[in-house]
């Protein structure tokens, strides 16, 4: 309800809540939201090859170039946007998200107002985060990081 309230010369309205009505909005952990959006990736380079391949194969990556990431990226369900030429990369551990972005949006020739999201384990990465911090964050058992692109900036979606 609202109650008027004196300030000075000015009469105005202020908004109070009404303490005997429930709140109309109920909050829902940024985490939840994510999962329910992202539950569903299954990334193609998963089933494409086996587990003990990708292990071998990311195990071999890190001893061979400690100083770079080995990233799999993949476009997410629904998308627009195409499919990337490739989805295996192997990026400097200093590189930051912001400019992992800008390597993988010249990749799939996006206009400069088209939006492109990251999503690392159901979570968008900060852009000034570092691919190496990200990776020691979120490398799956088989040492790769897996990433998923979308045009849909998918938070506050249920």
């Amino acid at each position: 309800y609202i109650v008027p309230s004196n300030s000075g010369r000015q009469l105005h309205k202020t908004f109070v809540p009404n303490p005997k009505r429930k709140p109309i909005f109920r909050s829902v952990s940024i985490r939840t939201v994510f999962q329910s959006a992202q539950m569903d990736m299954n990334y193609q380079y998963k089933k494409d090859h086996s587990f003990d391949k990708r292990r071998n194969e990311g195990d071999k990556i890190r001893r061979k170039y400690p100083d770079r990431v080995p990233v799999i990226v993949e476009k997410a369900p629904k998308t627009r946007y195409a499919e990337l030429d490739k989805k295996k990369y192997l990026v400097p551990a200093d590189l930051t998200v912001g400019q992992f972005y800008f390597l993988i949006r010249k990749r799939i020739n996006l206009r400069p107002d088209d939006a492109l999201f990251f999503f690392v384990n159901n979570v968008i990465p900060p852009t000034s985060a570092t691919m190496g911090a990200l990776y020691q964050e979120h490398f799956d058992k088989d040492y790769f990081l897996y990433i998923s692109y979308t045009d849909e900036n998918v938070y506050g979606r249920q």
